[in-house]
C-alpha cells in the first residue's frame, strides 16, 4: 500500500557515527515519508549543509568523533541555517529545553519511533 506523499520532498540530514543506529534512523525517516541524507559525523554534516539548500531537518546524535559534537553542530545549524529544524538524540546524556538551541527537540535513546515520527511531521508542517 503506497503512502500519499506531499509534493516537494522534505529532506532530513541524519548525523550518527554508529552505522547500525544510522541505518535504523534512515529507515525511521524514510518510513515517515521523508528523504534521508546521511553523515557519519558533524564535520561531514556541515560540509553537506554547505553544499545543499534543500535540507529542512537535522537529526543528530550528540556523542560523535570529530572536531565538533552534535550539540555544537546544533548550535552551528541554528546560527548558520536558521530555518532548519533540529532533533537531537543521545544514549548517554539527558538534555532539558534550557540546554538546547531554539526550535530543537531532544530524544533519549532508545527513542520512541512514533514520537520521533510525529515530531518530524510537526517540524515539516512549518
Amino acid at each position: 500500500m503506497a503512502q500519499s506523499r506531499p509534493l516537494g520532498k522534505r529532506i532530513v540530514l541524519i548525523v550518527e557515527d554508529e552505522p547500525l543506529l544510522r541505518m535504523m534512523a534512515v529507515d525511521l525517516v524514510e518510513d515517515a515519508g521523508f528523504v534521508a541524507v546521511e553523515a557519519s559525523n558533524a564535520d561531514e554534516a556541515v560540509r553537506i549543509l554547505e553544499m545543499r539548500s534543500d535540507i529542512r531537518i537535522v537529526f543528530t546524535d550528540i556523542d560523535m568523533p570529530g572536531s565538533i559534537d552534535g550539540m555544537m553542530l546544533a548550535a552551528a545549524v541554528r546560527d548558520r541555517w536558521p530555518p532548519i529544524e533540529i532533533i537531537i538524540t543521545s544514549g548517554h546524556r539527558r538534555m532539558t529545553d534550557l540546554d538546547l538551541p531554539a526550535r530543537s527537540v531532544f530524544f533519549a535513546k532508545p527513542y520512541d519511533t512514533a514520537k520521533v515520527t510525529a515530531t518530524l511531521h510537526q517540524m515539516a508542517s512549518h
